[in-house]
């Protein structure tokens, strides 16, 4: 065995690790355990995907044509807001109930380091999601210009962003079962009645109003104007993306728990 490894091969060299290498493999592991989650696949890719072929056929809701143009970033603001809101406030709360942060947090992993890691994790999946939403849409008709795809990448990182902070709000301050019950509720409100599947303009004046100042309405009428009109998203989509963000992420600060 004399001489077939290197001198010092089994040293031990403790030492904090790179934060880069640690960043990215918190951030690899929270996306993996995201898409080995059944229920966290059909919320955040199953569930938009069916909506988006489901709809280009079926016109339940009237869409001007070509009907897959008008659905694509409708389709995106939902993934963003399953995954970022929804499927991030569920499993927080879950984590915090089985003690998952507390053991977290003792290791020689940092704090920052650990919400850095879950929200890159978060924007993994969310890349992945639009991705495969994209080609979808593709072969059913839908071609954007190169113009729209850069608006469109920011929007969804500051929706995914602004949804992040909501969901750490909800899931880092109530029990895990509150938290399942209030997303999935908060989810189909907003889907239903919160300018996604429904446009602002289509809801009565006093409602619309209201509206407009929800997120998903304002990521989903930012992504409209970048996918199908072909401009710039209105500054007051952004003022509202931020508003919502940065509220979100003081009042979580102070009221995220460990367990």
């Amino acid at each position: 065995m004399s001489g077939r490894f290197a001198p010092g091969t089994f040293t031990p060299a403790p030492g904090a690790g790179a934060p880069v290498r640690m960043l990215l493999t918190h951030a690899r592991t929270e996306a993996v355990l995201t898409l080995r989650n059944g229920e966290q696949v059909l919320l955040t890719l199953l569930i938009p995907l069916a909506l988006l072929v489901g709809l280009t056929y079926v016109t339940v809701i009237d869409l001007p044509q070509p009907r897959v143009d008008s659905l694509v970033p409708r389709v995106f603001a939902l993934a963003v807001m399953s995954t970022a809101f929804t499927g991030q406030a569920i499993a927080l709360g879950f984590d915090r109930r089985y003690g998952v942060l507390k053991r977290l947090a003792a290791t020689a992993l940092p704090r920052w380091l650990l919400v850095a890691g879950r929200v890159l994790g978060c924007l993994a999946v969310v890349a992945l999601q639009l991705v495969v939403l994209g080609v979808t849409g593709a072969l059913l008709g839908w071609s954007p210009s190169a113009g729209a795809l850069v608006w469109t990448v920011v929007l969804v990182v500051l929706g995914t962003l602004t949804f992040g902070a909501l969901g750490v709000l909800l899931g880092g301050s109530l029990k895990a079962e509150v938290v399942l019950a209030l997303a999935n509720i908060i989810w189909l409100v907003l889907l239903l009645a919160g300018g996604i599947v429904l446009t602002v303009d289509s809801l009565p004046a006093g409602m619309a109003d209201v509206v407009r100042l929800l997120p998903s309405a304002a990521l989903t009428e930012g992504l409209t104007d970048a996918l199908v009109r072909g401009t710039a998203p209105a500054v007051s989509t952004v003022v509202t993306l931020l508003g919502w963000g940065a509220v979100a992420g003081l009042a979580a600060t102070r009221t995220t728990k460990l367990v």
